[in-house]
């Protein structure tokens, strides 16, 4: 993408966490043009007096307390340093160049007052791969992410730290290594990279992105748990799905039902299914439609101008307004966390029906592949569905919203906030959970359709279908829980292939 003419989507976003740097093209000579042309009529503003928010103010609720001619300058090394007071865990350091990138896509549109060299410096940091060292936390998401995108103005600036060549150093020690001298931001400069929804939005485009894959790895798994369970192909008909046509109810039906084109058991043991396998295409297609819509919203916040003043140069204008409060990412963040987290509700479901001999239709309890004169003395995966209980548990328990928790804050001037950073972070830890209950999942499915084909009561679809070649790959990658062993390392090594999207699925193919 080519900044000052294409549009920026999740994907790119994506890209750049996922090392992908090379998506972003410096603009043309025009687009130079316009932002070297806000930033002078900035300085014009300056230069005569004006009174311009952060520039010849001070911040916040010091809007009304002017500052002298020969302070300006002090001014924005002040305000990146003041706010270094971020807590938490650190983002990974592609989630944090995820948040450079996104914080570039709003300042690129020449409204902010920021010079060239900014942007160049930005640029720089995404193609070397040099991420700022961000802490998570700080952030009330209005006015902006203002604690955490300090972190990001002091790296410009020499200062702080970096990820560099997959060592946490500071920020000197590479800028001396790669021969580069910090930038010494102007008026406005560091105010305009603080003052937006970078942090908020780059965790949004990251989440949505993994819930889409999620999305279709709970109908993959939801499709060998009808196998295990010798369940009813005919519950996702294309008929039936015509009569209730919500796009993601019909989606995840069809995909159900073409996954199962094949598939045959050897008895029908019940006339209709239990909820959690009936009424999955009614769950998850909250979710795939959710999905849309949210991705509208994802993306237009992402070409949108998120600081504060904005600069209309043609108008000779500037506007001072509140575009940095993250409301619409709050809500989608908040929304989405729920839509997630039914998943492993569904999964936990499914999985605990699997490993009940009341329920199972036979299968061994707890779904254990012990020798039957061993049978006391193993346990299959009863501790695994107590864990994916766990994991769940605490999903369903950040489903509560963010943004409903604003807080008033700096003297009651914010006295309104979005808390859509907090909201990002919670769904991206629902996210973590339910990933973890997919990764139980896996290993269940695995377990079953297996002791199911021993006896001869199932057969799964052709071999050349996309479940039966997903279930061989799961035969290779987890071993048959025959005796006890632990699983810490198949769950953790399960997880990793989710995130990384390892499996080939319906449009992941």
């Amino acid at each position: 993408m080519k900044l000052g003419r294409d549009r920026w989507d999740i994907a790119t976003i994506v890209s750049i966490a996922q090392g992908d740097t090379e998506v972003i093209q410096w603009g043309d000579d025009s687009w130079c043009k316009r932002i070297e042309q806000c930033h002078q009529f900035l300085l014009d503003q300056w230069k005569g007096d004006e009174v311009v928010y952060g520039v010849t103010t001070g911040y916040g609720d010091s809007c009304d307390v002017g500052v002298s001619a020969s302070l300006v300058e002090q001014l924005p090394i002040n305000l990146m340093r003041f706010h270094g007071c971020g807590m938490g865990a650190i983002l990974p350091p592609g989630h944090a160049l995820a948040v450079v990138a996104v914080q570039m896509a709003s300042l690129s549109q020449g409204h902010s007052g920021v010079r060239l060299a900014v942007l160049q410096r930005m640029m720089d940091l995404l193609q070397h791969n040099i991420a700022p060292v961000i802490p998570e936390e700080g952030s009330v998401g209005a006015s902006g992410d203002l604690t955490p995108l300090s972190y990001v103005a002091a790296v410009l600036m020499g200062e702080r730290e970096v990820w560099y060549e997959g060592q946490r150093r500071p920020t000197k020690d590479a800028y001396n290594e790669l021969g580069w001298e910090p930038l010494t931001l102007y008026p406005k400069e560091t105010l305009a990279l603080m003052n937006g929804t970078g942090m908020m939005t780059a965790l949004a485009c990251l989440a949505h992105h993994r819930a889409s894959y999620l999305l279709e790895l709970a109908t993959r798994l939801t499709s060998l748990a009808v196998v295990a369970m010798q369940g009813n192909r005919e519950h996702f008909h294309p008929g039936l799905f015509a009569r209730k046509p919500h796009p993601g109810i019909e989606q995840v039906a069809h995909w159900l039902y073409q996954d199962l084109d094949g598939y045959q058991r050897e008895r029908a043991l019940r006339l209709q299914d239990r909820y959690s396998l009936r009424c999955v295409p009614h769950i998850l297609g909250v979710l795939g439609d959710a999905l849309r819509w949210f991705k509208e919203t994802i993306e237009t916040e992402l070409n949108s101008i998120s600081d504060n003043p904005i600069l209309d140069p043609e108008q000779e204008a500037v506007y001072h307004g509140g575009h940095f409060y993250g409301g619409h990412i709050a809500f989608v963040m908040d929304s989405l966390k729920q839509a997630i987290a039914n998943v492993a509700d569904l999964l936990d479901r499914q999985l605990a029906t699997l490993v009940d001999p009341k329920m199972n239709h036979g299968l061994p309890a707890n779904l254990s592949a012990a020798p039957s004169e061993e049978q006391a003395i193993h346990h299959g995966l009863k501790a695994l569905q107590i864990g994916a209980s766990a994991w769940t548990a605490e999903a369903l328990k950040h489903t509560m919203p963010a943004s409903v928790f604003s807080r008033s804050t700096e003297s009651h001037n914010q006295d309104k906030v979005s808390m859509g950073t907090i909201a990002a972070r919670d769904c991206l830890r629902v996210l973590q959970l339910t990933e973890q209950v997919a990764a139980a999942h896996l290993i269940a499915v695995r377990q079953g359709v297996s002791l199911r084909q021993q006896t001869g009561q199932v057969q799964l679809p052709p071999e050349q279908a996309g479940l039966t070649s997903f279930y061989r790959e799961l035969e290779t990658a987890i071993p048959l829980v025959a005796e006890d062993r632990a699983l810490e390392l198949d769950l953790r090594n399960l997880v990793d292939s989710i995130q990384q999207q390892t499996w080939e699925l319906y449009s992941h193919g």
